[in-house]
């Protein structure tokens, strides 16, 4: 799937070393919010877990270049009657403020919704995560609530917000 200026992509062992330098290269913008593979190691954990049935990682490239500037994943799907998943995503420091994220995330949920059979889609956030609370608002998802020590990060246990979006159709497809 792609829009003017990104597509998306599953991702792949050969996207390893690119991956791994934008994370290193945007670590202070991703702190405290999210943890990404900042080695290989790290990496090859990473791409094991996007090979499972209830995962899929991909990357965010820019039409012409296919050079990589984000990661978005489709975390913990459930099939049968929840069709629900949750979203991660980090993008490039360098290439902050552009709009490619935003892009690049309607397309994710394009693709959740049409390509995977998805009803609902989740963000987690942590409250302070300004900039990732404005790229959901941008992609028309609604604030459900909020989890106390929701999610393990970076040491500790963080409260995030519930951002969703659901995909209105009458019945089930899968």
């Amino acid at each position: 799937m792609d829009s003017k200026r990104v597509y998306i992509r599953t991702i792949r062992s050969s996207d390893g070393r690119e991956v791994v330098a934008l994370a290193n290269a945007s670590a202070e913008l991703h702190q405290p919010w999210i943890s990404p593979p900042l080695t290989a190691h790290m990496f090859k954990a990473y791409l094991r877990r996007c090979h499972r049935d209830d995962n899929e990682g991909l990357v965010v490239c820019l039409v012409g270049s296919e050079k990589i500037v984000g990661v978005i994943n489709i975390n913990n799907i459930v099939r049968g009657s929840f069709l629900s998943a949750s979203l991660g995503y980090y993008g490039s420091a360098k290439r902050q403020g552009l709009g490619y994220m935003t892009e690049a995330l309607d397309l994710v949920v394009r693709f959740a919704f049409d390509d995977l059979g998805l009803h609902r889609i989740e963000a987690n956030i942590q409250p302070c995560n300004h900039a990732s609370r404005n790229l959901v608002k941008r992609c028309g998802f609604s604030l459900e609530g909020e989890s106390k020590d929701f999610l393990y990060i970076n040491g500790r246990w963080r409260d995030h917000e519930r951002w969703v979006r659901i995909h209105t159709r009458n019945s089930l497809t899968r």
